[in-house]
């Protein structure tokens, strides 16, 4: 601060004042310097909201990577679609929500990456959306409540909130999922963590080979006309050997344009009834099945959660183009899997 002596010395001060300033700025090599400026690469995950359209974007590495869509008119529970591999390869059916030509139509309540259950209380969530319903089924659906929490960086994740409702609205189920995305130039990576909590009755899962988190492939991924096959942890290869074994990972893989792509899906140790089954199929259906036993042969499972207690499923899938993977390599991502906070 300069204090003035009846402004006489002001001007003079300021001017020497400003001249020392603009001098050691233009001295400073830093300030010309485009490196230090204020902008900063983006984020390798980046999630972007768009209330409108009723769906949260997922970009990786700047490529557009999948949708959380939570509003869709022929959707009955909020799914991951489409989902693009590394180098822009999509590994999900099309159909019925953006139909590539040539692709099956059969199930038409599966799309995408989900979660849900096939008898809860004795209502249908995983056939929910079926054309035509059968008559005698009472299905539910699976509402998206609000987001709780969604961020861009290294990683990212979603966090949301979910009823499950039967067929007269009542709610059955509150579900929070976790969905944290990572990933690098060949890998595209979605750990889904669900918690499922009953309120004040408890419910049933009856025992289904319908569930529990799953995907639906692209036509090139299915078994009955192509050159992709199946191996789990076991060391079994080939469908159906595989269908409805027990294992903590499934690999599927084959071709798409030339490319090699694999799917890897992993079981937490910490989930109920690990290792769990796998509802591993010809048709394009690739899901894991903690709450079904009895469907593949094994003592009945018929998981009873209890009012007002929750009960948390973790799951891991890795979208891997490019390269082989060897069943060495798989073990150690999936070490990796059950070793890491998310």
């Amino acid at each position: 601060m300069f204090l003035c002596y009846k402004n006489l010395l002001c001007p003079a001060i300021i001017l020497l004042y400003s001249l020392i300033i603009g001098c050691a700025a233009t001295d400073n090599p830093n300030n010309n310097d485009p490196s230090n400026s204020e902008q900063s690469e983006p984020p390798f995950v980046d999630i972007t909201h768009t209330p409108d359209e009723g769906k949260i974007d997922i970009y990786m590495g700047g490529q557009y990577f999948s949708s959380y869509l939570y509003d869709h008119p022929l959707l009955n529970k909020a799914v991951l679609f489409p989902v693009i591999s590394a180098s822009g390869i999509t590994v999900t059916r099309g159909y019925p929500l953006d139909t590539r030509e040539g692709e099956s139509t059969d199930h038409t309540h599966q799309h995408g990456v989900w979660f849900n259950h096939g008898d809860v209380n004795g209502i249908d969530f995983w056939n929910a959306g079926r054309t035509p319903p059968k008559p005698d089924v009472r299905y539910g659906r699976i509402e998206h409540e609000a987001i709780l929490e969604m961020h861009s960086g290294d990683a990212g994740q979603i966090r949301v909130a979910k009823n499950w409702l039967d067929d007269t609205g009542k709610i059955l189920l509150q579900e929070q999922t976790l969905y944290h995305f990572s990933g690098n130039t060949d890998a595209r990576i979605i750990t889904h963590t669900t918690t499922l909590t009953a309120l004040d009755e408890d419910v049933h899962f009856n025992d289904s080979k319908e569930a529990l988190f799953a995907i639906r492939v692209a036509a090139e991924l299915e078994i009955r006309d192509n050159q992709a096959t199946y191996r789990n942890s076991e060391g079994i290869e080939g469908y159906p050997d595989v269908w409805g074994k027990r294992a903590s990972w499934m690999q599927l893989k084959g071709n798409i344009q030339n490319t090699p792509v694999s799917l890897l899906m992993f079981d937490s140790p910490s989930n109920i009834n690990y290792p769990a089954h796998w509802m591993a199929r010809d048709y394009g259906l690739f899901a894991v099945d903690n709450l079904g036993s009895a469907a593949f042969g094994d003592k009945a499972l018929n998981y009873v959660l209890h009012k007002n207690t929750s009960q948390t499923f973790k799951h891991q899938l890795i979208i891997s183009d490019g390269n082989e993977i060897s069943a060495a390599q798989i073990n150690r991502m999936y070490e990796d899997f059950i070793s890491s906070p998310h």
